[in-house]
């Protein structure tokens, strides 16, 4: 009898003809697999398509800011698409509503990671929301690409913020108001929530450290949602009529910020009176406005619109064919997240998997095209180089660019203006792996979140 019709023998430990049939089947299947797959389960288990979780909230106060963010990754993901998707694989969206509501993001984002096995999560604005998903992405090691300014004095391993740090816009528009306006009198207006009240805590100690009095700093917090500001707005009438040039830094968010500027055209501030530099209003706040009576007030932002480079032009008329509206306008966060997508997707295909770990280690140092001409960055804290802009509002809703910072600004995890802070570094790479090191102690501190 040849080799080839042999019949199979049983091995003699005992083992049953049914298990043994399973080893056979099991060996069949990692050659069907190939033997690569057979050798790393998290590669063979890497079929079909890639699931991409995108949370933004579609509903309550915040829909008016981020249902443009869930617009804009439904676009990046049919572009990639087109291109033939990512390792060969197409990408699917899994689109969910958080709804305004800060700890439906942590349900939301836990749902994403467990039931539906997004490979990435791209989402959050308020700082609050992206805190309530911070030890679920921790908990069940997701990933969580941010994409909108805010407080810094956070760095997880877990999460990449390609929004800008308060020195990428905060601190240059202080820096510009003072300068180059010759302002001496500090309004500090938010809504009553994290980013604000940091922010605002960092530009405090950073304002008395140039030297500016407690009684020329006045600071403000509002409810999410507020819609009466007539009296607010008489106070900073009053607090601008001391005969010292006011302005006022807007750290107000979502729809709140349309009742805010109706109010100060109805009482008659004029941006050459009191300068506002708002920090969470652009093209798509302000395409909802009547924005005449706002013209020459200000925006820090890292993009605007009306940026002339190939790159925006192009984004630009691939966003309004694909909203079908030839008046949809683009903004600062579309682009944080328009980078956050490309960096992740040169990250999986640099590491050749979706694996978190695999993307954690290849994703420090990519690089991508921003849409004003630079490159973007990632840099071992998980935040980005960005230009700086601060914009001037035009009558149209779109802003002239009146001041730039010289080159890319590296975001900075930790504030050197707080106590706190100053000692702290955040570098996710050997030998340091921390979010939040203290370069005197020489000890991890954990990662601010």
């Amino acid at each position: 009898m040849n080799d080839k019709t042999q019949p199979v023998v049983l091995p003699q430990n005992g083992i049953s003809r049914r298990d043994f049939m399973k080893t056979v089947g099991g060996a069949s299947l990692a050659l069907g697999l190939g033997i690569k797959g057979a050798l790393d389960p998290a590669l063979a288990a890497e079929t079909g398509p890639i699931k991409v979780g995108i949370l933004h909230s579609l509903s309550g106060t915040m829909a008016i800011s981020e249902s443009t963010l869930k617009d804009n990754m439904l676009m990046l993901i049919a572009e990639q698409n087109a291109k033939g998707g990512v390792l060969g694989r197409k990408l699917e969206p899994v689109v969910v509503d958080p709804a305004s509501n800060w700890p439906l993001f942590a349900e939301k984002a836990r749902e994403l990671l467990s039931k539906d096995k997004v490979a990435a999560i791209f989402g959050c604005w308020t700082s609050v929301s992206r805190k309530s998903v911070l030890p679920v992405v921790e908990e069940l090691n997701g990933l969580l690409f941010y994409p909108v300014q805010f407080e810094g004095e956070e760095s997880s391993r877990n999460i990449f913020y390609t929004g800008a740090a308060p020195n990428q816009q905060a601190i240059p528009a202080v820096d510009y108001l003072m300068n180059d306006l010759g302002i001496t009198r500090w309004v500090l207006a938010g809504t009553d929530y994290v980013y604000p009240r940091t922010t605002n805590k960092i530009l405090e100690a950073y304002l008395k450290q140039k030297g500016v009095k407690d009684e020329d700093i006045m600071i403000n917090y509002t409810p999410f949602g507020q819609s009466d500001w007539q009296s607010i707005v008489a106070q900073i009438k009053q607090f601008g009529s001391a005969g010292k040039p006011t302005a006022v830094v807007s750290t107000i968010n979502g729809d709140a910020n349309v009742p805010f500027y109706r109010e100060l055209a109805n009482q008659g501030i004029k941006s050459q009176d009191i300068p506002v530099v708002a920090f969470s209003v652009g093209e798509q706040e302000l395409s909802g406005m009547d924005t005449k009576p706002l013209a020459g007030q200000l925006a820090a932002w890292n993009y605007f619109e009306s940026i002339k480079t190939p790159e925006n032009e192009a984004f630009i008329a691939n966003w309004k064919k694909f909203k079908k509206d030839p008046k949809a306008v683009t903004n600062d966060p579309m682009e944080a997240e328009y980078i956050a997508f490309h960096m992740w997707v040169k990250a999986v295909e640099k590491a050749k998997s979706t694996d978190t770990n695999k993307i954690l280690e290849s994703i420090i140092g990519v690089e991508v095209p921003n849409l004003t001409g630079g490159m973007a960055k990632m840099l071992p804290n998980h935040y980005i180089t960005k230009p700086v802009y601060i914009g001037e509002i035009k009558p149209d809703g779109q802003f002239d660019v009146v001041w730039k910072s010289k080159g890319e600004v590296p975001g900075e995890a930790w504030s050197k203006y707080l106590p706190g802070s100053k000692d702290l570094i955040a570098d996710w790479t050997p030998p340091i792996n921390c979010g939040a090191y203290n370069t005197v102690t020489k000890k991890c501190t954990g990662s601010g979140g």
